[in-house]
């Protein structure tokens, strides 16, 4: 643990998932753990949904406290050890949304507006007789 260093990028694999986080080990005596929110720049409410037991990681060490025993770790950032592939979006990505133009006239390639039924007007609240 007295080589580890805040801020070192090192690979580790995945030994427990948990619901507030991950534990890498490092190759040090003592497994790290990546908190929930240091798991993906974006918002994360399953670790399971980001990582898999003995997946190959790469971390980045946050902090040591070496009378605790204790190595905190973070996976924001950082992209899969290498033969791993992503397997998620890649940062910046919109995740399959594509931009538009909004509103517009009907024209090639769009659909005219639907108008609603029944049930839509009933659920928006407007009285409706069917």
């Amino acid at each position: 643990m007295e080589d580890l260093k805040q801020g070192m990028t090192v690979p580790g694999i995945v030994t427990n998932i948990t619901a507030f986080g991950v534990f890498v080990d490092i190759g040090v005596k003592q497994d790290g753990l990546v908190h929930i929110s240091q798991l993906s720049n974006t918002y994360v409410s399953d670790p399971n949904s980001v990582v898999k037991l003995q997946q190959k990681v790469m971390v980045t060490v946050l902090e040591v406290d070496g009378a605790r025993k204790r190595i905190s770790l973070s996976m924001k950032g950082n992209t899969p050890a290498k033969g791993q592939g992503g397997g998620g979006q890649r940062p910046g990505s919109q995740g399959g949304v594509q931009k538009g133009k909004p509103g517009g006239a009907p024209g090639k390639g769009s659909r005219p507006a639907e108008t609603p039924d029944a049930f839509q007007c009933q659920a928006d609240g407007a009285k409706e007789k069917v």
